[in-house]
């Protein structure tokens, strides 16, 4: 028992190491299907090792013992001869019934083989051994991975104070990035319609922008239909980076909850005339410029810069963006 108990501890700390970088290597698209896979192989594991050891104790499900079935003839009696039983006395703390070929002492070996132990009181100890198990092996693992979340909040921390930056958590749906950028674009007072002389609008954009309720809530959808007319009016410098083709792309942008990333932000950037500064979670800080730089004075190029915070171990969803503004 002591070897295939160790052989289960050695599998499932095995288990959940390859559990652990299934995880780490999950992307938005395949973490639920890594986290139902990861579910399955703890049940399978669970259930074959659960059999592994009723198999060792003997358990197997209940069968009718030929003991339960009455093939004494009427002629048993209760004892031997005289002769036997003072050669061979049963022993006086248990009373059996014999047959005529069968001794007193081959009766009591009998009986002890066909006792039955308590089943469910040992396997309710096994399950009860079994999750203290699992429970120091999670713990073990705990303690020796790296704290993603505790590190990037400290680090993030540190750079919006000496930035003098101000944090505005935004909701992690999907439309984090446009929600952001809405945000600042209305407390900036550049509004959420672009200059008409560096883009030109579809209706439907126009009537997206015309519908806005406010800029916080629902503003998201603004600037998700100005980043698509701008990617499709400048479709060469952004079709080369993409992996699908363009109207499938700028579509989900339009009507979708799919993420924002670099394209995005470079479109988003170019339609505004705003430089876009995302700070990372290792402190660096990215830059993306409009191009426009020499087209304001100082005042004016303070007012185009949108601040964002980029975090990819803080939030449940995965990669998420917060609103930065200054102090």
């Amino acid at each position: 028992m002591d070897d295939l108990l160790a052989r289960h501890r050695k599998e499932q700390r095995d288990l959940q190491g390859r559990i652990t970088q299934k995880k780490k290597a999950a992307t938005k698209k395949t973490r639920k299907g890594i986290n139902d896979e990861c579910e399955r192989l703890l049940k399978e594991l669970s259930e074959k090792q659960q059999t592994e050891i009723l198999q060792l104790n003997g358990d197997e499900p209940p069968v009718p013992e030929l003991d339960d079935l009455s093939l004494q003839d009427d002629s048993v009696t209760a004892t031997e001869t005289n002769d036997n039983t003072e050669s061979n006395p049963p022993p006086t703390t248990t009373t059996t019934t014999t047959t005529s070929n069968e001794t007193p002492q081959e009766t009591t070996e009998n009986a002890a083989r066909t006792k039955k132990p308590n089943r469910q009181k040992a396997r309710l100890a096994r399950r009860a051994a079994e999750q203290v198990a699992l429970a120091e092996i999670a713990a073990e693992e705990a303690s020796k991975q790296t704290d993603h979340r505790g590190n990037e909040r400290e680090v993030m921390s540190e750079v919006f104070t000496r930035l003098h930056l101000t944090e505005i958590e935004i909701n992690p749906d999907g439309h984090c990035l446009y929600s952001a950028v809405a945000k600042q674009l209305d407390a900036s007072g550049l509004g959420l319609r672009p200059d008409p002389d560096r883009i030109l609008l579809q209706p439907t954009t126009q009537s997206r922008i015309d519908t806005v309720t406010s800029p916080t809530h629902d503003g998201y959808r603004a600037v998700r239909a100005v980043t698509a007319d701008f990617i499709v009016g400048n479709k060469d410098d952004f079709v080369p980076f993409m992996e699908e083709p363009l109207d499938e792309y700028t579509q989900k942008i339009r009507l979708t909850a799919e993420w924002g990333g670099q394209l995005e932000l470079q479109a988003i950037a170019r339609a505004y005339g705003v430089d876009i500064n995302v700070i990372q979670g290792d402190g660096r800080i990215e830059k993306i410029e409009s191009g426009d730089g020499d087209s304001f004075d100082e005042e004016e190029k303070r007012r185009r810069v949108i601040w964002l915070a980029y975090y990819r171990h803080s939030y449940g969803l995965g990669e998420h963006y917060n609103a930065l503004v200054k102090k």
